[in-house]
């Protein structure tokens, strides 16, 4: 699993963002997109990576080009922050996204909720059809002492060393899910 990926975007080369439309995400534009680095934002990152790869093989994926469908709802658990994840990679986005220009580049409704999936997530291209579904990878069960840490950081009397002990834990609960 990697934690950097390159894809082509046809909308930023027609539009001079990057040469030839090529762009490099790193799992740290995630994390500044949601705010977070946790479990959820990874699992996000590491199943839409994976899902890309195995529509592209052995070529770039061409972001702007793939539906996206979420088993779960928008109000349902963490499918919000999944779906941002993948939007980010992807381009897909919900009904406020982008319109695209002359008919061109649509993002608009390529982003979809609730979806009748056994998997998590369904990743479609619009250029042939081929789809994959994948579920998100999981990180292992939180310890005992990290959960414990977890109640102590969240007193408004914990100190700041013991809040940082707790980040640091959490952190390489995170890091665990890209050396699998």
């Amino acid at each position: 699993m990697t934690s950097s990926i390159t894809l082509r975007d046809p909308l930023a080369g027609f539009l001079g963002a990057a040469e030839g439309g090529v762009l490099e995400y790193a799992y740290l534009d995630a994390v500044k997109l949601t705010g977070h680095s946790c479990p959820t934002v990874a699992g996000a990152w590491l199943a839409t990576v994976e899902a890309l790869g195995r529509l592209y093989p052995g070529e770039l994926p061409e972001r702007g080009g793939v539906r996206v469908e979420v088993r779960e709802a928008l109000e349902e658990g963490v499918s919000g922050v999944v779906a941002s994840v993948a939007g980010l990679l992807t381009g897909a986005a919900g009904d406020g996204g982008f319109k695209g220009i002359a008919g061109r580049f649509s993002r608009r409704g390529l982003l979809r909720f609730g979806a009748p999936l056994t998997a998590d997530l369904r990743f479609t291209r619009l250029d042939s059809g081929r789809s994959v579904e994948i579920d998100l990878p999981r990180a292992n069960a939180m310890s005992e002492d990290l959960a414990a840490s977890l109640r102590r950081a969240l007193s408004p009397q914990t100190s700041a060393s013991e809040r940082r002990r707790f980040a640091k834990g959490w952190q390489e609960r995170v890091a665990a899910m890209f050396r699998v």
